[in-house]
């Protein structure tokens, strides 16, 4: 049975919920319980996904698919005994504790019997103690119902750290129609184990997260979209791919150190000196929709990716990485080839395309590239 504490004038002040604890190992502890759904509002909310005025990000959720609530609303809404089987996961932070009940329970040393001792706070709910990790549309649903309550399962655990709710966020969702923008832009914060997809993904995730929002250094502050920064006019999946790549075999491999942290800060020296020489050299090309300039698109992103590399490894010096002038000088040596506004490209397979029918395809951003690398080879032999 439910119980509440309640204060002098008759408010309720705390939940007190029987509930399970389940030891999973490691230090780490599930609880599981049932409440009223109409009562989650009072302990948990929705930590959603923005940046403040630092460009700082906080939350980690997608804004709720009206769609979706309004469906879910009409089932419970009906006369044909609904039923939400699955658990609503919350984390809630240290102000939630446990209080094991005298007797054990039988046989399952990894289970224990007790009480969840919830605060239930009034007012703004950014001060509440559970953020929903999951189900934040089927909590909805059940708010705005024209029901007088119902129950619902919850799974919960207890931290207060912001990068522990967000991996179990990502781990919670990742089998679902996650939009891939938000995991990038959730990765770079998040701890603990990931699977591999996404823990390969989390140092590029992390370089792209500076170059966007780096307002002091970055020449693309703010110039590529994200789920919290829709006006940007590079995808972020194309900045993502150009990051791989010279992670993998290019210019920012020497700085990976397998064996230990990677060297984000030479990495971000290296972008930031390749891409601020990008926009002086080509100005008429800088910071426009794709449509209007293919240097901002897919194919003009990755293919100058590889042509940073091929400098990078010319003008290799191991105590010294490649400067913003030194860039310069080098992309001017092939700025007459390149045609991301107007005109066509002559590609060596004989090939001449608009420079607007260029594509984000594989073939187009070998062709791109395999000409810009071309280029400056054949300018370092004059």
């Amino acid at each position: 049975m439910t119980e509440t504490s309640e204060c002098e004038t008759g408010a309720a002040t705390e939940l007190r919920l029987p509930a399970l604890k389940i030891d999973q190992g490691r230090g780490r502890s599930l609880f599981t319980f049932a409440v009223d759904g109409k009562l989650v509002p009072r302990i948990a909310t929705v930590s959603r996904i923005r940046r403040d005025q630092d460009t700082e990000l906080h939350g980690y959720q997608r804004p709720e698919v009206l769609k979706h609530v309004a469906a879910i609303r009409r089932y419970i809404e009906t006369d044909e005994s609904p039923l939400l089987p699955n658990a609503i996961v919350i984390a809630f932070d240290k102000r939630v504790h446990f209080e094991q009940a005298s007797a054990a329970t039988d046989g399952l040393g990894y289970v224990q019997a007790g009480t969840l001792v919830i605060p239930l706070i009034d007012g703004p709910d950014h001060g509440l103690p559970g953020f929903i990790v999951d189900g934040q549309q089927r909590c909805a649903a059940i708010r705005d119902a024209n029901v007088d309550q119902f129950p619902i399962s919850i799974n919960a655990f207890i931290t207060s750290e912001t990068a522990d709710q967000r991996s179990q966020f990502i781990l919670v969702n990742s089998t679902k129609a996650l939009p891939k923008g938000l995991i990038h832009e959730l990765l770079p914060g998040a701890s603990g184990a990931l699977p591999t997809p996404l823990r390969v993904r989390q140092l590029p995730a992390t370089l792209l997260e500076r170059l966007n929002f780096d307002a002091t250094r970055s020449p693309l502050y703010q110039m590529v979209q994200t789920p919290t920064n829709p006006s940007g006019y590079i995808k972020d999946n194309s900045m993502l791919r150009m990051l791989e790549n010279s992670l993998s075999d290019g210019a920012l491999y020497r700085y990976r150190n397998d064996d230990g942290l990677p060297r984000i800060g030479e990495m971000l020296t290296l972008l930031y000196n390749f891409w601020s020489a990008v926009s002086e050299v080509f100005p008429d090309a800088w910071n426009k929709p794709s449509r209007k300039s293919r240097l901002m698109h897919g194919a003009g992103i990755i293919s100058m990716g590889y042509l940073m590399d091929a400098i990078s490894h010319v003008r290799d010096n191991a105590s010294e990485i490649v400067s913003t002038e030194e860039f310069a000088v080098d992309l001017k040596s092939v700025a007459e080839d390149c045609h991301w506004t107007e005109g066509e490209w002559e590609f060596s397979d004989g090939v001449v395309r608009r420079w607007n029918d260029i594509q984000n395809t594989p073939k187009d951003i070998q062709r791109v590239a395999d000409l810009l690398q071309n280029r400056y080879r054949l300018s370092q032999l004059r």
